[in-house]
């Protein structure tokens, strides 16, 4: 009598959920749980002694610094939002750059040119492609519904086997804003975000890949695109940041400056909630800094693929009600 092979997963029981089943925008990356997770990756396997970052950049990046017990040193940024190189990097140093908004691709070209030890910060950027050579992390929970999960470039990949990750316990808020609204899963959003700290190096869960190879990624960038353009052509005149951009680019979001600190206020309250690039920062800065001025006045306006040019022109109305 013929053997029959055992099967390898369960065949019947309850359906599971329905995603759609697609590619991944970087499946040649490293797939990892956390964007902060990938900056340690890199200083792990690059044996770094210092690092230097900027004053206007998220603190969970201290993060896997501090674990590792790396020296840092913080630098500033001009009103291009580029680097002030001012010093001298050492040769077991690296240097830090985030590219802002998803606007500053050419400088992160330029960047490339001169520095050895760069490291970019993508985290803004997700359809900035890596260059060649240059270690590039992403984290997709910034553009995309999902709890967790980065992607990491590296010119050397580690030989050592990290464990999967799980992302079932961190859904909860992704699932309440389907079913109750944004504002119901709020709290949950922030008991993730505080998951999220000091977790050690893992891979992408399966659920944040399936989730992410499920995505219309062409879709999302042409509507990212298409609103920071119609949002821009308005705005323009009365943004105090001035800046030049391809307009065939996705960014992050629309970052509106301007000198009235109870802008984002006035917007929050009618229901258009805008962070704060990065509270930390008041802490790192005073108010004589360009960097401290930035995360008071910057307002990031949401762009995303989630809004019509309908959604836009509220918030423009609303906007200009104010300016």
């Amino acid at each position: 009598m013929k053997k029959v092979e055992t099967a390898q997963k369960v065949i019947g029981g309850y359906l599971g959920l329905e995603l759609p089943v697609g590619n991944e925008y970087y499946p040649h990356l490293v797939r990892l749980n956390t964007g902060r997770n990938a900056l340690e990756y890199i200083l792990r396997e690059k044996h770094y002694r210092k690092i230097y970052i900027p004053y206007f950049t998220c603190v969970v990046l201290l993060e896997p610094i501090i674990k590792l017990g790396l020296e840092y040193q913080f630098y500033s940024i001009n009103e291009q939002l580029e680097p002030i190189i001012d010093f001298e990097i050492e040769p077991d140093a690296c240097f830090l750059y985030t590219d802002y908004f998803g606007i500053k691709y050419q400088a992160v070209k330029n960047l490339s040119d001169k520095i050895t030890n760069l490291i970019i910060d993508n985290s803004q950027a997700f359809f900035s492609e890596p260059l060649k050579g240059v270690d590039t992390f992403y984290s997709c929970r910034k553009f995309f519904g999902v709890s967790d999960g980065a992607y990491l470039q590296i010119k050397r990949k580690s030989s050592k086997r990290y464990p999967v990750d799980s992302s079932v316990h961190r859904f909860s808020h992704l699932l309440k804003n389907i079913d109750q609204g944004i504002q119901q899963g709020y709290s949950d959003y922030l008991k993730n975000n505080k998951d999220l700290e000091n977790n050690p190096i893992r891979i992408m869960s399966p659920l944040t890949k399936r989730i992410l190879s499920g995505i219309n990624y062409a879709e999302c960038a042409r509507i990212r695109m298409r609103n920071f353009n119609f949002i821009h052509k308005h705005l323009k005149h009365y943004n105090l940041f001035k800046f030049n951009f391809p307009e065939t680019f996705s960014p992050l979001v629309y970052p509106f400056l301007s000198n009235d600190r109870q802008l984002k206020l006035h917007l929050i309250q009618r229901n258009i909630f805008v962070p704060t690039y990065w509270p930390n920062v008041f802490e790192w800065t005073d108010t004589s800094m360009y960097e401290n001025y930035l995360a008071r006045n910057i307002v990031p306006l949401p762009i995303d693929h989630r809004y019509s040019l309908f959604d836009m022109n509220y918030m423009l109305n609303t906007l200009r009600t104010f300016i």
